[in-house]
């Protein structure tokens, strides 16, 4: 059994309970809350402005399709570059769900979309996008993204009916280990 295979059931157990949590913390439910999934794009072929996903991404989106079939989503966000619709494709043609795309020079109108449509969403960003959004939503993004190799990194950021916002980070597909770019 793969490692992956190992850690799915664990990492599905705790979107769940914190999804549930959130449905059912506060005295009535006038709305749901906003529950946001945030990665930034799998590895690329090169270092090019738009580049092709490399082997290696295209298998790291296939796992994003596979953790997050599940979760139910209701929007798909990608910013307009290759790697990232790319990355956003594989859950979206599962879902059958249009992938929506954004300016990533203009996150604060990305984060009012979100909270406007509430439900729940997935993000592809990069990885100095993705964490900003995380704080734009008032969550904690912790370290920033080694660029050179962190592709594994997902965000869970919810954000309750009363405004109470948690913050979990996960990680996906292949493990980065920070000794193998250094």
């Amino acid at each position: 059994m793969t490692r992956c295979k190992r850690w799915r059931p664990r990492l599905l157990h705790v979107i769940g309970v914190l999804m549930m949590s959130q449905l059912c913390s506060g005295d009535a439910l006038a709305s749901e809350p906003l529950v946001v999934f945030l990665v930034r794009h799998a590895e690329k072929v090169d270092t090019s402005r738009d580049s092709d996903l490399s082997p290696a991404g295209r298998k790291r989106a296939d796992e994003l399709g596979s953790v997050l079939r599940d979760v139910g989503l209701n929007h798909i966000h990608s910013s307009d570059f290759t790697r990232t619709r790319d990355t956003a494709a594989p859950i979206a043609g599962r879902l059958k769900l249009e992938v929506e795309l954004y300016d990533q020079t203009d996150l604060p109108a990305l984060v009012e979309r979100l909270r406007l449509a509430g439900g729940r969403h997935l993000v592809v960003g990069h990885s100095t996008t993705t964490p900003k959004v995380v704080e734009l939503l008032g969550g904690s993004a912790s370290t920033a993204i080694d660029e050179a190799g962190e592709f594994d990194r997902l965000y869970l950021v919810t954000v309750g009916t009363e405004g109470d916002v948690h913050t979990v980070l996960m990680r996906y597909g292949t493990p980065f280990q920070r000794d193998a770019v250094d």
